[in-house]
């Protein structure tokens, strides 16, 4: 039976070529471009066995430990990534468990990555061909550390199958792979910073990584070349130890899997929970806030602006870090409420042909704009009160702390205010509902983007005199000004949000033919 997987696998792949043309080119290039980086890692794992014995550990540690997680979190972030023997097919064969996960496991050996992570593993023969006692460990070893990797990602893989099946799974792990890319240039300029200090600190962290799961294979060879026969022998089990309880995981996953199909629907609910709407009154402006915060959760394009506005902050702060200025603290509670208030610019442009059951149903200009500016609201205040309190903390300072709440109060209310006319008077070729929230539309070219960097201008202009009133009471040291930041922001603010709630309803009221004819336009 295991034989017969293998060459089932063989057969599928060699058909799979036969479909496309251009899929034997991505097969040819990805194999080529494995080849590349194969010969790379042999020469670079030879040379090793010219250097000293703790250089060569803490590379080959580090970088296998590396491997590991990429096999580990890659499939389940691309939604299986090999899916040419996928256990759902086996659903209505009586296939003994032991020959199915065998046959799976080794044919993982077949494919590009399989077969690239298997001689580059083999390559650690060379750096410990010095070392008579190291030479067979490092054979043995490598082949049971790359079926590590395989078997630990076909059980991650079948673990999370209903949830990868699951659009929403989906859209969210899109959604976040932008956190560290936010953070990418904070994360280069501290490694940067580091560099002096990676002599002391990677030996060290090999060492640490050794005694895990993610190292303790690619560890024992070192060991026992440094002559460390116990620590091979513990590192020698773990690393079996955990190849076996990987593969319980599997078989339990698997087990699972085959009597449970993955389902594909986005959410299941009971009948009776309401959500948010049973949180808010049952108003026509209760009703648009709900429906808007229900959006921020389940709608990656709001979800998006979720999480960058709270991340870009830290960016800063991160930058600054490594001089030990933390004074843009004093503003992040601002620039955090700043960015996650003008992301419902274009909410109407969101709601693409929904924005038709408010125009159906007769809801109100005031009603709509108030509505979608509480559900921003909610989210957007304990973002502030959040970052304004950190901020005293980390600074110490607390006598200004009027200030920074009165910032970003008045980035709150002026904000809301200015969107609720701005949203109701330009519309954009947003991203259609279902689609990334990266999916860029035609029809958004240099007006659109004129409009959206006019609309942020005018935003820095309406909170300008809380903003002044802050800097010069950080610049004098006077509480007086942060206190009448505090006054401006809760006055000034208030009247600019009821004075938008009030023009942004008129052109609402309006317009909505007109606008439900544009974000339906393309649609």
């Amino acid at each position: 039976m295991v034989a017969h997987l293998l060459r089932l696998k063989l057969l599928l792949l060699r058909n799979s070529l036969r479909r496309s043309p251009m899929q034997l080119v991505g097969i040819v290039v990805a194999g080529l471009y494995g080849l590349g980086i194969l010969v790379l890692a042999i020469v670079g794992l030879a040379a090793l066995s010219a250097v000293e014995l703790e250089v060569a550990k803490t590379v080959v540690v580090l970088a296998g430990a590396a491997v590991l997680v990429g096999w580990l979190v890659i499939p389940v972030l691309a939604a299986g990534v090999d899916t040419t023997l996928d256990p759902a097919r086996f659903v209505t064969f009586a296939v003994p468990m032991r020959e199915l996960l065998t046959g799976l496991a080794l044919s993982g050996f077949l494919g590009v990555p399989g077969a690239i992570t298997l001689l580059a593993a083999l390559g650690t023969i060379g750096t410990w061909w010095k070392h008579p006692a190291a030479m067979p460990a490092a054979l043995v070893c490598a082949v049971l550390a790359v079926l590590t990797c395989i078997v630990a990602s076909r059980a991650m893989t079948s673990a999370s199958a209903n949830l990868a099946s699951s659009r929403r799974f989906k859209d969210l792990s899109g959604v976040v792979l932008i956190v560290p890319l936010v953070l990418l240039g904070p994360i280069i300029t501290s490694l940067s910073q580091g560099l002096t200090n990676l002599a002391e600190y990677l030996p060290a962290l090999a060492r640490t990584v050794s005694w895990t799961p993610l190292g303790a294979a690619w560890s024992v060879p070192a060991d026992l070349a440094a002559g460390a026969y116990g620590e091979a022998g513990l590192k020698f089990l773990m690393a079996v130890g955990t190849l076996a309880a990987l593969t319980w995981l599997w078989k339990i996953s698997l087990a699972k899997a085959l009597v449970t199909p993955a389902h594909s629907s986005g959410v299941s609910r009971g009948g009776g929970r309401l959500g948010f709407f049973k949180l808010f009154p049952g108003t026509p402006t209760g009703a648009v806030a709900a429906r808007s915060l229900t959006y921020w959760f389940r709608d990656p394009r709001y979800s998006m602006g979720l999480i960058i506005a709270p991340v870009l902050p830290l960016v800063f702060m991160i930058s600054g870090a490594g001089s030990g200025n933390y004074a843009v603290l004093d503003f992040a509670a601002a620039i955090a409420v700043g960015l996650l208030v003008w992301s419902i610019s274009a909410d109407i442009s969101y709601d693409n042909t929904a924005f038709a059951l408010h125009v159906a149903t007769g809801v109100s200009g005031t009603a709509d704009r108030a509505g979608r500016a509480l559900a921003c609201a909610v989210l957007a205040l304990p973002l502030g009160l959040l970052y304004a309190l950190v901020g005293a903390a980390v600074n110490g300072t607390w006598a200004f702390l009027p200030g920074s709440l009165g910032l970003m109060i008045g980035t709150l209310l002026s904000g809301l205010g200015l969107v609720s006319v701005f949203s109701a008077r330009f519309t954009f070729n947003a991203p259609a509902p279902g689609d990334s929230p990266f999916k860029s539309r035609p029809g958004n070219g240099f007006a659109a983007g004129l409009m959206q960097l006019a609309g942020f201008a005018g935003f820095g202009v309406l909170v300008l005199p809380e903003l002044v009133l802050v800097v010069v009471a950080q610049g004098t040291r006077q509480v007086l000004f942060a206190w009448l930041a505090l006054a401006v922001g809760l006055v000034l603010g208030g009247v600019l949000f009821a004075g938008g709630l009030r023009v942004g309803g008129r052109l609402y009221t309006r317009r909505a033919p007109e606008l439900l004819l544009a974000v339906s336009r393309d649609a």
